[in-house]
């Protein structure tokens, strides 16, 4: 670069530096969600951050602007999600759902719809297997109850959540490019067909902007039924439709975790908080139980004793109250899964690399999951000859415990998008390319700009392929970058301003299918 002729008119020593080395591509992150759905609170420091997208980097940022905040010690700290669940008797067992039988009576034990929200649990899920890095997205708080327990085997649907307030929240994320995964744990709490018209929303969204990828629940994965939950699935796969499928994916069934500890339940979360409604379950006349009744008693009037060491002592003298904690305490920690699956895709991205499929590793937190696959269950799942919808399962393998068993997007039949990771590296190099070519706007369309940005997008596939994010045995084998006249733009292309860059991929695909040939040979001594 030459020096300005002003700068030289005076006698003396100047410096003229010359730039080295060329613009760089910077890769892009890959494994930060957007959560969107219900929180205890939206604010801090009295500002409300309702349908504001935040960006978190720990469990701790989380509850500073969206839980309750914890009372002085020695009070116990606040509860930041009381899901109620009722204890029903009922006259014969139900022909769908669950029964319990105490003291020679048939109860049911359901949750109050308008109480169950899974995005507290979920975000801590992701936290727990691996996730740094989010954004939060509160649509609202949690709403009023009903005061009536779903019908037992019926869906949960929750009147609290509202398809249009998670609309407006996915809204919110059209202006955040660095989100790379979009989860909503509520959704499934929806009706059929609001969840149906959330997830194609999702899907376009992630079509436009190319950033993303979205996680999916399956509707009846809470409790299926061993026998018709194929329902379920053809219901999930009429419901996503058919536009930019290649930037979902799907986990199936929901998971049984340990995320909400024992001392967080308690009989507050009982038939509205009423204790004395427990009475006639635990101290009926056929066999009553005086140190119960006692203990009921004392929890109308406490005299300085905790909730805590109520329930715990009404734990010790009811067997009943036990295992209906055991039921309720089950029940609560039953979450769909991509939460945790949006920790995994964290995970594995940090310690093994974007380019590795996040299949075959243990969500943290999770001690089994509502239906056992089998392989016979997983083809039906993997495969849809009509649809080509794919949906990943996690199954429980005897001496490995729960695995993550699948790695496929909803667009199953495609052989360029069916693996997700695929589609996640595909997208971090597209978008790291695309930042990185942005300095190149308003440069001179000719062969010296052409030059050095081929240069600069070789120097960054050269990188990925040395990770081993790209396949073959050289850097030619693994991609090619051509851009120029007659190569890849025309005359009227450089009239209009154009330039146009093709780039070839070999990228690496996962090993779904290890097949092994075994025959038998003559014996040769």
């Amino acid at each position: 670069m030459a020096l300005s002729p002003i700068a030289t008119k005076t006698p003396g020593v100047y410096i003229d530096e010359k730039n080295a080395f060329g613009n760089s591509v910077v890769p892009v992150a890959t494994a930060i969600p957007a959560f969107v759905g219900y929180t205890p609170r939206a604010e801090y420091e009295g500002e409300s951050y309702l349908n504001t997208p935040v960006k978190i980097t720990s469990f701790q940022d989380f509850q500073a602007f969206f839980m309750y905040p914890n009372p002085a010690p020695p009070n116990p700290p606040a509860i930041q999600y009381s899901p109620q669940y009722y204890i029903t008797e009922q006259k014969k067992k139900p022909e769908k759902g669950r029964s319990y039988t105490f003291n020679g009576s048939i109860y049911t034990i359901e949750p109050d719809p308008a109480t169950i929200y899974y995005m507290y649990n979920s975000v801590r899920l992701f936290f727990q297997n691996g996730g740094s890095t989010a954004f939060i997205v509160s649509v609202g708080t949690y709403g009023e109850p009903s005061g009536n327990p779903v019908e037992a085997g019926s869906p949960i649907i929750n009147p609290n959540v509202s398809l249009k307030a998670l609309q407006a929240g996915m809204a919110q994320l059209l202006k955040e490019m660095e989100v790379t995964m979009y989860v909503v744990p509520e959704a499934t709490l929806l009706s059929p067909a609001e969840n149906s018209t959330l997830m194609q929303t999702m899907l376009i969204q992630n079509g436009k902007m190319a950033t993303a990828v979205s996680i999916f629940d399956v509707i009846g994965g809470r409790d299926p039924d061993p026998l018709l939950y194929l329902d379920d699935i053809t219901a999930f796969r009429n419901a996503t439709g058919n536009n930019s499928l290649k930037f979902g994916t799907s986990y199936y069934p929901f998971l049984v975790t340990t995320i909400t500890a024992n001392s967080e339940i308690s009989f507050v979360n009982l038939n509205g908080g009423d204790a004395s409604a427990l009475d006639k379950v635990l101290n009926p006349s056929s066999n009553p139980n005086q140190a119960a009744a006692d203990i009921l008693a004392m929890i109308e009037d406490p005299k300085g004793l905790t909730n805590a060491q109520l329930n715990q002592s009404l734990v010790s003298a009811s067997k009943v109250y036990g295992q209906i904690m055991k039921v309720v305490f089950n029940r609560v920690n039953t979450l769909p899964p991509s939460g945790a699956m949006a920790g995994v895709y964290a995970l594995n991205d940090n310690t093994k690399g974007y380019w590795f499929a996040p299949a075959n590793v243990t969500p943290v937190s999770t001690v089994s999951t509502t239906l056992p696959i089998t392989d016979d269950m997983q083809a039906t799942l993997n495969v849809d000859a009509i649809s080509g919808k794919s949906i990943n399962a996690i199954r429980f393998f005897n001496g490995n415990g729960i695995l993550v068993w699948g790695a496929r997007t909803l667009d199953g039949n495609s052989l360029d998008w069916r693996y997700i990771n695929v589609r996640r590296t595909v997208t971090m190099i597209e978008q790291s390319i695309k930042a990185a070519t942005r300095a190149f706007v308003f440069s001179p369309n000719d062969a010296n700009t052409w030059s050095t940005v081929k240069s600069t997008i070789n120097s960054f596939l050269t990188s990925q392929w040395t990770l081993g994010a790209l396949q073959g045995a050289t850097p030619a084998d693994a991609f090619s970058v051509m851009v120029g006249l007659g190569s890849t733009m025309t005359g009227q292309d450089i009239l209009e301003g154009i330039m146009k860059i093709s780039i070839k991929l070999a990228v690496v695909r996962p090993a779904e299918f290890i097949i092994i040939e075994v025959e038998q040979q003559m014996p040769k001594s």
